[in-house]
């Protein structure tokens, strides 16, 4: 199996290279490799590859950039997939794209399905989602695979802040009101490579929630990860009593962020027969990780 992997130098694209890597084939391109603004150097790129699969974690994800990006981001978020689906269909190949619970507005109270209405409240969220509509007209065997607050070990992302935050700072605040559950990188590609395990019909294209169970707030968030590095005796100046809990509106950015981001995932373990484990098993294996890093370092 020859796998066309973009975004290789992203959170998700950096774990996807090492998941893949026993069972295929894998190209692995990033931004050095092909300009993702430019459809032509995209259809020779998959021309000149002729891959098995397609797999797109490659985004434009600086959310409040985006803000005054949005041609940028819409090239990269909405034109490109929409590409790598017309090159799909034409090679007969499988398309696997990421996509985001921005596309929801936040305001629901039970975690959001597949089948529930778009509303996306930014240019990142609205960009993500004309990118899952081009794939979805282009006619190609595909997964869009929505998820949530992604982080991982290669990177920057919330929990590297917050610890590099804690080990300065005798106090934090962190936003308490919006919910979502943090999925690492390395459980999104850990379950991209069972998927390619198994036969994927085109009767099975679609979109499926896939995050980490459970769920939780930015706070409480930064309060298990602080938590699991000072149990393993990372020198942290700020008290677990010195983590606030603010409000988003004490905190505003450029992108307003959905207050909600709970995505019901039955659909996608159902169909798939793929289990998701909870956020902070998640986390916890992810600060353990950070810490065997930091001293092999030492």
């Amino acid at each position: 199996m020859r796998i066309l992997l973009t975004g290789k130098g992203g959170q998700v694209g950096h774990e996807l290279r090492h998941a893949l890597a026993p069972i295929a084939e894998v190209i692995a391109v990033g931004t050095h490799d092909c300009d993702f603004t430019d459809a032509d150097a995209i259809e020779a790129l998959v021309s000149r590859v002729k891959p098995h699969v397609i797999i797109n974690p490659a985004a434009y994800t600086a959310v409040d950039k985006a803000e005054s990006e949005p041609d940028r981001a819409a090239a990269i978020n909405a034109t490109a997939p929409g590409v790598l689906a017309k090159q799909a269909q034409r090679l007969d190949a499988l398309l696997i794209h990421y996509s985001t619970d921005y596309v929801f507005d936040g305001t629901q109270s039970t975690p959001y399905t597949e089948a529930d209405r778009t509303n996306p409240q930014s240019v990142y969220g609205a960009t993500k989602l004309a990118g899952e509509t081009a794939i979805q007209q282009q006619g190609a065997r595909h997964l869009i695979l929505r998820t949530s607050w992604v982080y991982g070990i290669h990177g920057q992302n919330f929990p590297k802040t917050m610890l590099r935050l804690a080990a300065e700072r005798e106090t934090l605040n962190v936003v308490a009101d919006q919910w979502g559950a943090p999925t690492s990188a390395s459980l999104l590609a850990n379950v991209t490579a069972q998927l390619l395990s198994q036969p994927i019909t085109a009767a099975q294209s679609g979109v499926y929630h896939v995050s980490a169970s459970g769920r939780t707030n930015w706070h409480a968030y930064a309060c298990r990860v602080i938590e699991r590095a000072r149990a393993l005796g990372w020198p942290l100046k700020v008290a677990a009593q010195a983590v606030n809990a603010i409000p988003s509106s004490a905190y505003p950015t450029p992108a307003k962020r959905p207050p909600s981001g709970c995505l019901d995932t039955t659909k996608f373990q159902e169909t798939f027969g793929i289990h998701l484990p909870s956020w902070d098993s998640e986390v916890d294996a992810f600060v353990n990780a950070l810490h065997a890093e930091r001293e092999t370092t030492r």
